[in-house]
């Protein structure tokens, strides 16, 4: 176990210890993601092409004998909410990080899940607001909690990450695709996945030995539920409706353009970015596992293009961000943002070798509008949710 790892289990272990007494029956995980390709493209049944990373929530879980849930929040100063199982409604909490744990035993109550109680404690090391997904490591780790403490191996990794989507979509109101979660609950360690988000279909996707993943957090926070992701989704649902197909998936760029007339040129730019970076994503699977990072790298900076001018989605500091990365990377590689948008995180691929530079100029070059440097994180693909 990592130095990180460890401190991060014994941090749990001990705000369980101070706000339920004694040891947990159980500790379970679930990780953090990147994309490395396919943005925006998951809600309409598209592509992606994420892994798993180091980061990870942990989850304490100690069974009751009663429907009472108490969880405390390690990184919140040790903050509990409690909730009984048996409301219906189950009500909203005060705190946002509580609603999140609701929310997934909500969904999993609704589905048919006879849940106990439980008394739970949650850290976590994924940067929260930075596009790395951190609320649904959050709600898969909780589902696991449930899934381990109760015996229900019949609820599958991809059965999980439903759940914990729709904990997202319908009880926290942020309406997410299905990557986040799927990722997190199926991720394999050393591999990428490309998942076809309508069929579910994951294809591990090896990364090469020498290539590393990293992730350099812009310091710039964003909110998805109070963000402008939303509003993309609807536009995106406007297009797929004026061209009669079930979802943006179902196109190609031909397509798309000759039945754009009479679109709003807005809503066809959003659409335009869903439809190539789809087989931009699929092109990019293709490259990884055959090596090919100067190709990787290209259609890693049309993506973020495509971000920036169609869908409209990244920010200045981000686009620097990119550049310098990419101008140290050079054709070995790439970089993006990555992430639903307006701040948050870019990712870049890139030999081994080439990590101390690329780390050096972003500390040397960038700062945030608030004059903050970056924070980079040099990170492995790991594996999805499961027990520790």
């Amino acid at each position: 176990m990592s130095g990180a790892a460890g401190a991060l289990q014994a941090r749990v272990l001990g705000q369980f210890r101070a706000s339920h007494g004694g040891a947990p029956a159980l500790v379970v995980q679930a990780p953090g993601r990147v994309n490395l390709i396919g943005e925006h493209t998951d809600y309409n049944d598209g592509y992606v092409l994420p892994c798993a990373i180091g980061y990870r929530t942990l989850v304490a879980a100690r069974p009751r004998a009663d429907t009472l849930v108490r969880v405390a929040a390690a990184d919140c100063g040790g903050a509990v909410d409690s909730f009984d199982l048996a409301d219906d409604p189950l009500p909203h909490a005060a705190a946002p990080w509580a609603d999140y744990v609701r929310g997934m035993a909500w969904a999993m109550r609704d589905a048919g899940h006879a849940l106990r109680g439980a008394d739970l404690a949650i850290a976590g090391d994924v940067p929260q607001g930075s596009g790395l997904s951190s609320s649904a490591s959050l709600q898969v780790a909780v589902g696991q909690a449930f899934k381990s403490l109760q015996g229900l191996d019949a609820l599958d990794p991809t059965a999980l990450a439903r759940l914990a989507q729709r904990a997202e979509n319908d009880f926290v109101g942020c309406r997410c695709g299905i990557m986040d979660q799927l990722i997190s609950a199926r991720g394999v360690a050393g591999h990428a996945l490309l998942i076809d988000c309508r069929s579910l279909e994951a294809t591990p996707v090896p990364l090469p030995r020498d290539v590393a993943v990293l992730i350099v957090e812009s310091r710039i926070s964003r909110g998805l539920v109070d963000s402008e992701y939303n509003r993309r989704r609807e536009q995106c649902e406007a297009a797929a409706r004026h061209c009669s197909v079930a979802a943006l998936r179902d196109l190609d760029l031909a397509s798309l353009e000759a039945g754009a007339a009479g679109l709003e040129a807005t809503t066809l730019r959003r659409a335009r970015h869903v439809v190539t970076e789809n087989a931009r994503t699929l092109a990019a699977a293709q490259a990884l596992a055959a090596g090919d990072l100067d190709r990787v790298g290209r259609l890693m900076a049309a993506s973020h293009a495509s971000m920036r001018d169609d869908f409209e989605i990244t920010l200045p500091a981000i686009d620097r961000l990119v550049d310098i990365l990419a101008n140290t990377i050079g054709t070995a590689g790439g970089a993006r943002m990555t992430g639903g948008g307006f701040g948050g995180c870019v990712v870049a691929l890139l030999p081994e070798e080439r990590v101390e530079a690329a780390r050096a100029a972003v500390q040397a070059q960038y700062r945030s509008p608030a004059g903050e440097p970056a924070r980079v994180h040099l990170c492995r693909a790991g594996a999805g949710a499961g027990l520790v």
